[in-house]
């Protein structure tokens, strides 16, 4: 081991202790890569061109768009009320199912999720849409805060997702396969949490409002709201054809994921526009929303690169590569081993902060191994994913608090989620088995 790999180690594990502390990653990546790179070079001059050099690149890199337009558009379609109106379509197709109310909100924050993008959105706006209404028809108020939970995280799995655009970055995948490779997965993941909602309904069906025998404790026509149901299906197309033409325009290589941000942006707010839903007041609230959030993000893609400067400069993605190569680990174990301290670190860290921690480091050993690096991204995804239904940092239960207030004990909203976590572990273990479900499509590109 060099000195400078030493540097590197050190500076790494003094990374982790000052953002467990509660220093803000990016401020911690900044200073943390420059002294190390200081240190490394023994040159204080050629430390300070090279991170200045990097954020340069960095803030110049055309991908960097598809951040904060993907985030406008998620944040219009919020705004404008078009979860609502998902929702009222899948609740229209399967009101009258077993369960279909859980099925819809599970449907219906799927096909949001193809729109925002931020598992966060999806758990505020549903739990303001969905549990109301699922009390309304007798559900259980803790299996109805469950479903809205543990469908909120689909919002980083199915494209676009921020997670993807994070990891995409740092390791330098393409983000248009990263999106695509999201596709099946998701709806894999969708297809288990509405079976295991319609499992756990027939044996218990108190929790869906059945009686003992799986009568309706509320007749559905008691409650209706009076709607059309062809305009209630009609006012979900034009979400529909978005979300086509976004997906769509990725896969068939018509335009990039940010050209398709772009495209979904325009769209989002056309629909807005004809929805008449979104008052000036609103707007600017939500422009300004957009814009410290997209801050944020940039600032952490642009620390992560210096960060990952630090590590190549120094030589230690060499050395740890090489060292746990030479070891002769089984790959499995290894990808065990790296999914474990993910799922540990998604309990005291936000998910970004994960990635852009762990990708620099590991991504060499997965290529290392031979591993497919849109595949590892997936399944790190929906790891990371597991962190915000976790305690004590779980971001989606804090956000559902929030809107519930009271209705709800916060610690009981957890016990609400567990259920979805053992859900995702299952799911990984199918495509860790079963690769071709992640890389199919991407394949196709």
């Amino acid at each position: 081991m060099t000195a400078n790999v030493t540097i590197a180690l050190i500076t790494v594990l003094i990374l982790f202790a000052i953002v467990l502390a509660g220093v803000h990653i990016s401020y911690s990546l900044t200073l943390l890569s420059f002294i190390g790179i200081w240190l490394c070079t023994n040159n204080f001059n050629s430390a300070l061109s090279i991170i200045a050099t990097t954020c340069f690149n960095a803030i110049r890199t055309y991908t960097y768009c598809v951040a904060p337009l993907f985030m406008m558009m998620g944040t219009i379609m919020a705004f404008s009320g078009s979860a609502g109106d998902l929702f009222d379509a899948a609740q229209r197709l399967l009101r009258r199912v077993p369960g279909g109310l859980a099925a819809a909100t599970i449907v219906g924050n799927a096909i949001f999720a193809a729109v925002t993008g931020v598992s966060i959105a999806s758990a505020t706006v549903f739990s303001q849409v969905a549990v109301p209404q699922m009390e309304k028809y007798k559900y259980e108020p803790n299996f109805a805060a469950g479903v809205v939970g543990g469908s909120s995280v689909l919002g980083m799995i199915i494209p676009p997702s921020l997670f993807f655009i994070v990891y995409g970055t740092v390791a330098e995948v393409s983000i248009g396969k990263l999106f695509v490779a999201g596709v099946v997965p998701g709806i894999v993941m969708a297809a288990i949490f509405i079976a295991a909602c319609i499992i756990q309904g027939w044996r218990k069906p108190y929790l869906i409002g059945l009686d003992e025998n799986h009568k309706p404790l509320v007749n559905v026509d008691d409650v209706s709201d009076g709607k059309s149901g062809a305009w209630v299906l009609l006012k979900a197309v034009p979400i529909f054809v978005l979300v086509v033409l976004v997906l769509g325009g990725i896969w068939g290589g018509l335009c990039t994921p940010t050209e398709a941000a772009g495209l979904g942006c325009a769209g989002a707010l056309i629909i807005a526009l004809c929805k008449r839903t979104m008052k000036p007041k609103e707007t600017l609230s939500m422009m300004t929303n957009v814009s410290k959030s997209s801050a944020g993000i940039l600032l952490l893609l642009i620390t992560a690169q210096m960060y990952s400067r630090l590590l190549s400069v120094s030589g230690m993605v060499t050395w740890v590569s090489g060292t746990i190569l030479s070891l002769s680990i089984p790959s499995w174990i290894l990808i065990t081993i790296f999914l474990v301290i993910v799922l540990i670190l998604g309990c005291i860290l936000d998910g970004s902060s994960i990635i852009l921690l762990t990708t620099p480091i590991v991504q060499p050993v997965i290529l290392g191994l031979g591993l497919d690096p849109v595949w590892w991204g997936v399944i790190l995804v929906m790891a990371v994913c597991i962190g915000m239904l976790t305690p004590p940092f779980g971001m989606i239960v804090f956000a559902m608090k929030g809107v519930l207030g009271d209705k709800v004990e916060l610690m009981q909203l957890f016990r609400c989620c567990t259920p979805y976590i053992f859900y995702m572990l299952a799911v990984i273990l199918i495509c860790t088995i079963f690769p071709q479900l992640v890389l199919f499509l991407p394949s196709m590109m």
